[in-house]
């Protein structure tokens, strides 16, 4: 099922993988904080050469926190997008639909606007949608990331309980998608993030990659970003308490995300080249089978 951005459509007949570049100096992984715009610009180069089909570049982390003022995020997010749009590659025929796709990971709705105009294609929100973002996505014709959440981001909560946290899920989106495109948001240009860490523990984090694929009843891409997370630590250190920090998390990424290719993920928010790997190699095996 295609993907609508702004600039271009995904066709997403194999997987894509989406390159982290946080314009941060807190994000929960040390190995991917660019600090500074014109450092952001040279991370993106290398994912983009490494062979990432796509750039999610975000400037506030998305663990708790004092909210960010709008100028600060942007003056951080803004010059980013506008360096690595700039240096987005063509194709021989010289089609820029063929180059990086760009993904504004905010929540902020002027963030949003100011990154479009810089030269996002799509906005990644972890924010679960609000009428005034809806309204820039139908008026932009930009790729939407809905993202399951259960209240405002960057704000720690325990997670609920949910008779089936897939079914639950299910209903969320279909109650979401809804208002998006009764705000004048084409389905096309949605895809869905079950918000992997967000409101959810371990074992609904597990069981919602083991039942990915039920997701896919929803007719959208499925959007997955599991790189380094909390889930991942908990399981490789045997407990939630003791979790392994980010740094030593990736090769149960790699594992996580060639399960999740085999699921029916669709787009996949990675960190790592070793991740990138994993996801290329589980399509092929996927392709072939």
């Amino acid at each position: 099922m295609p993907w609508k951005l702004a600039d271009r459509t995904l066709d997403l007949e194999h997987p894509v993988g989406a390159g982290i570049v946080n314009v941060t100096v807190d994000s929960m992984f040390e190995g991917a904080r660019s600090g500074t715009p014109e450092q952001a610009v040279e991370d993106g180069r290398a994912l983009a050469a490494a062979g990432f089909e796509m750039l999610d570049v975000g400037a506030v982390a998305a663990k708790a926190g004092p909210p960010v003022e709008v100028e600060d995020e942007a003056a951080a997010l803004v010059p980013a997008i506008e360096g690595l749009a700039a240096e987005t590659p063509v194709s021989k025929t010289g089609d820029s639909a063929d180059g990086i796709s760009i993904s504004a990971d905010t929540f902020s709705v002027e963030v949003a606007r100011r990154a479009l105009d810089a030269g996002a294609g799509a906005v990644n929100d972890i924010s679960g949608g609000s009428d005034e973002m809806f309204g820039l996505v139908a008026e932009s014709g930009c790729g939407y990331v809905l993202m399951h959440i259960e209240g405002p981001p960057r704000v720690d909560r325990e997670a609920p309980v949910y008779d089936d946290v897939v079914d639950h899920l299910r209903a969320w989106f279909e109650g979401r998608v809804e208002r998006a495109v009764a705000l004048g948001v084409a389905e096309e240009q949605i895809a869905i993030d079950p918000g992997l860490d967000f409101d959810l523990n371990t074992d609904q984090d597990l069981e919602i990659l083991r039942r990915l694929g039920e997701l896919r009843a929803l007719g959208l891409p499925i959007y997955v970003s599991l790189s380094r997370k909390d889930f991942i630590g908990a399981v490789l250190a045997g407990s939630w308490e003791e979790r392994l920090p980010a740094g030593e998390r990736e090769w149960g990424t790699v594992a996580a995300v060639a399960l999740a290719v085999r699921a029916g993920a669709d787009i996949l928010r990675i960190h790592d080249r070793s991740s990138l790997q994993a996801m290329k190699v589980a399509a092929a095996i996927g392709a072939a089978s």
